[in-house]
């Protein structure tokens, strides 16, 4: 049995953790909030340090220190992250589904999330290349 079955998400070893993530890029896919409403839509823009070919974090290891406001993804606070896509293998395991046919760890396949799956490649550029409403 995968272990994402048979163990809780504090019992995952670090790297049994951080393989469930699928490679979307959506979690870095930045979201904007209406101060009026309190409104929250998403951008077509990505944080810097996505790359948007592999969808991977550029500098995984500094992301914190690069991006303050990057929130770490773990076993603690998953089921309160409610901004996760409703597709993440971290919010799905943490609440009881099972992977989708599409993530690597299913189908052996890390590219299938970018032809099967949610991903954004192609359709995100990097939040460096924006110019947002209020700067000069």
């Amino acid at each position: 049995m995968p272990f994402w079955r048979e163990k809780p998400l504090e019992e995952m070893t670090p790297d049994e953790w951080e393989s469930l993530c699928d490679g979307c890029g959506l979690c870095c896919q930045i979201r904007v909030e209406d101060e009026d409403t309190g409104e929250v839509a998403l951008s077509d823009a990505a944080c810097r340090l996505l790359d948007l070919c592999t969808h991977r974090c550029s500098d995984y290891q500094r992301r914190k220190e690069r991006v303050p406001d990057c929130v770490k993804v773990t076993p603690e606070n998953v089921r309160g992250l409610d901004w996760l896509p409703h597709t993440c293998a971290y919010r799905l395991v943490a609440f009881g589904f099972d992977l989708p046919s599409w993530h690597h760890l299913v189908c052996d396949d890390p590219e299938r999330v970018h032809t099967k799956g949610p991903s954004m490649r192609g359709d995100l550029v990097s939040e460096d290349e924006v110019v947002w409403e209020g700067e000069d």
